[in-house]
């Protein structure tokens, strides 16, 4: 388990559910690890608890100048910038004809804006020239959700499909400019984390269901595994994308829902 040696990451949205697995399947592989979020008390207990050499920046993937300032820290502290992992994101239940435009305008922030930053200040990190300037890996984090059609997400299907279409774009643009930096996406299938929890809540209430655990059945029932994802599940493909067996892999999506998706 030490194939990340020596190499240092930023996982944004690691206080808590999958980037919280993702930053410590990261360290257990031997990678030094900044977590990255708005929620300062988490977040630093996740980077307490990852020991010595692990570190916390508080960063809102919605700022740009926040972005600039994270990195510069964390590169600071790790000594170098090798993986970055865009995990932060939100999701808002709602029927289509009864849309909140806040709610489309958060999840389009932090989604979609908030991953359009995380490319751009990791790229500009990372490539030549860059603070840390020895190439890396960019690892975003959409959803099944980009490749289904599930009642009750429709804003988020779509900005999750985004993250999809700018990890391709990025891909291309570091590979034709030379950046050295391979950025791909994993699509994780529903994994009963408090979002995942609160998604069958709310598409219960919604009437969707007859009950969130209903919801769940309906979940598995679409799944070829027969069960849901676990957290271990997505940040294991993570650290596969994030390690040298991955090293001729750029501009993909790889799917680790269980064959919901396919």
């Amino acid at each position: 388990m030490s194939e990340l040696s020596g190499r240092r990451a930023v996982v944004t949205g690691g206080a808590q559910g999958l980037g919280e697995g993702m930053a410590r399947a990261l360290a257990a592989a031997g990678a030094s690890v900044v977590v990255a979020d708005v929620k300062d008390d988490l977040g630093a207990k996740v980077a307490a608890d990852l020991g010595e050499g692990h570190g916390f920046v508080h960063l809102d993937v919605t700022d740009d100048s926040g972005w600039a300032s994270a990195l510069t820290a964390a590169v600071g502290e790790l000594g170098g910038l090798d993986i970055l992992v865009n995990n932060a994101g939100v999701e808002i239940t709602s029927l289509i004809t009864e849309l909140d435009p806040a709610d489309v305008r958060t999840m389009l922030e932090v989604n979609v804006l908030g991953t359009s930053l995380g490319l751009k200040h990791g790229l500009r990190t990372m490539r030549p020239g860059g603070a840390a300037g020895q190439g890396g890996t960019i690892i975003n984090v959409s959803s099944v959700a980009a490749t289904i059609a599930f009642p009750g997400i429709a804003v988020y299907s779509a900005t999750k499909s985004a993250v999809d279409r700018l990890t391709r774009v990025a891909a291309m643009e570091s590979g034709k400019l030379g950046y050295g930096v391979r950025v791909n996406c994993v699509y994780p299938g529903l994994v009963p984390t408090e979002m995942g929890a609160g998604l069958a809540s709310d598409v219960a209430a919604l009437g969707l269901f007859e009950s969130p655990q209903a919801a769940v059945e309906g979940v598995v029932g679409l799944t070829p595994a027969g069960r849901l994802g676990t957290v271990e599940d997505m940040a294991d493909a993570v650290v596969f994308l994030a390690t040298d067996r991955a090293r001729f892999i750029t501009g993909v999506g790889l799917p680790v829902d269980g064959g919901m998706g396919m």
